[in-house]
């Protein structure tokens, strides 16, 4: 293990590019809950059932409770050490590109938190793959605003609406049967493809196009360092993969 986090910290250290790919994994030790899998109910529906285009038309108040209770959950939830050390990482090294397949928000806190004032912290925001919570949108005129937390989903006529257009606002995140924003993910691979080091983190790397970032990597000549607790898709591929939680392992090889 010494000799693989030591492997880690050369490479990283002397890649000009660097792409970081974070999943579920990164957020586990700020106690994020998952939503899904077992136990992942809520009031007897199952995400797949309320995070679609189809269940927002059908009964927008239903789906705004819900996200509401969600991001109830998520407000107790702050930045870990893993979240710290690739802000940092971020900040501090130019070529650095952060995407991410959460929706938590927990890297843009952790950017404001250790920004210094002479810095900005834009550089430590990741790309969103599929959206934020921290952000809402409105299902008409796509403009995005912070997150409403005080939404009234007792009646269909409370719910949030647009200052612009009047239309229903709905959360800013990526439902089931939706694309990816075509100039998110595109700019994921352009980082992808010029990255010299793909650092994955916490993340099974099975949900597509998100696992195929990594693979952008490896055929434009890039090398992987993987952190997982557990051996995933990528672990073959990966020049270096630390078994651990991202929360330990980071801020050693960062």
């Amino acid at each position: 293990m010494t000799g693989d986090v030591e492997r880690a910290r050369e490479l990283i250290g002397r890649a000009e590019r660097i792409l970081v790919l974070t999943g579920a994994g990164v957020s586990a030790e700020s106690g994020v809950p998952t939503f899904r899998g077992d136990g992942g109910l809520w009031r007897s529906y199952r995400p797949e059932a309320l995070a679609t285009p189809e269940a927002f038309a059908r009964d927008p108040r239903l789906v705004w409770e819900w996200y509401a209770w969600r991001r109830s959950c998520l407000a107790e939830c702050r930045p870990n050490p893993a979240h710290v050390a690739l802000a940092r990482l971020a900040l501090r090294h130019p070529g650095t590109s952060l995407v991410t397949q959460n929706v938590d928000g927990l890297h843009h806190q952790a950017a404001d938190a250790v920004v210094r004032p002479e810095e900005v912290a834009d550089p430590a925001y990741p790309l969103e793959l599929h959206g934020a919570l921290h952000r809402d949108r409105c299902s008409r005129c796509g403009r995005r605003t912070p997150a409403r937390y005080d939404v009234d989903a007792g009646s269909p006529e409370s719910l949030p609406r647009c200052e612009e257009c009047g239309a229903l606002l709905r959360p800013d995140v990526v439902w089931f049967g939706e694309a990816l924003a075509p100039e998110v993910i595109a700019a994921a691979f352009e980082a992808a493809r010029s990255a010299d080091v793909g650092l994955v983190v916490g993340t099974s790397a099975v949900v597509h196009p998100a696992a195929a970032i990594p693979e952008a990597v490896i055929r434009s000549g890039g090398v992987l360092v993987e952190v997982n607790p557990e051996t995933t898709t990528l672990t073959a591929s990966a020049v270096v993969s630390l078994p651990g939680a991202a929360g330990s392992v980071l801020p050693e090889i960062l």
